[in-house]
């Protein structure tokens, strides 16, 4: 399983560019998986239903199931939060995983940065960053490569090329 990050300051506009490029990746028959950090408090659970009450009881996990989907939830209780690393291994096998947020993860990196919405440029500071999704083709890089941020066509293909060295063939479906 291959990996890339993309990071940036909230409002740069990397879940939907994220979003964009799963839909390339997909399309082009690449099995893709995400990690997301969030920030703060949230659940995906909803107060009263059966499995928000079975966490409040007490379980460390509760799993839901349909003939859909299903989900795992693992709460943490007085544990640290998990790490990139850990979360990576409870993915099942994929062609890649990408990575949205965990900005200062040890990881090859797409900084999304939006002119105006941004604090500051990441990329000086972390040299794990390989390339920058903007909306200003003019930014100053210091060599790194800009992709355009509102075309994820190639941004999914720089993705490619960074992860594989080339566009992979379409995993086969077991």
């Amino acid at each position: 399983m291959k990996v890339i990050g993309f990071a940036g300051w909230s409002g740069s506009g990397k879940t939907t560019l994220v979003e964009q490029v799963i839909g390339v990746l997909s399309a082009r028959g690449l099995r893709v998986s995400l990690i997301k950090h969030a920030h703060h408090a949230f659940d995906i659970d909803h107060r009263g239903k059966d499995s928000w009450r079975h966490r409040q009881a007490g379980c460390r996990e509760v799993i839901v199931s349909s003939r859909n989907r299903w989900s795992l939830i693992h709460e943490l209780r007085d544990e640290a939060e998990a790490s990139l690393d850990e979360l990576l291994s409870h993915l099942s096998p994929c062609d890649i995983a990408l990575v949205e947020g965990f900005k200062r993860a040890p990881i090859a990196k797409i900084e999304v940065y939006r002119e105006g919405a941004c604090e500051s440029l990441l990329f000086p500071d972390d040299v794990h960053i390989v390339a920058v999704a903007t909306d200003n083709a003019e930014l100053d890089t210091g060599g790194l490569p800009i992709l355009d941020i509102n075309r994820a066509d190639d941004v999914a293909d720089f993705v490619l090329a960074h992860c594989f060295g080339h566009q992979p063939a379409p995993a086969s479906v077991d």
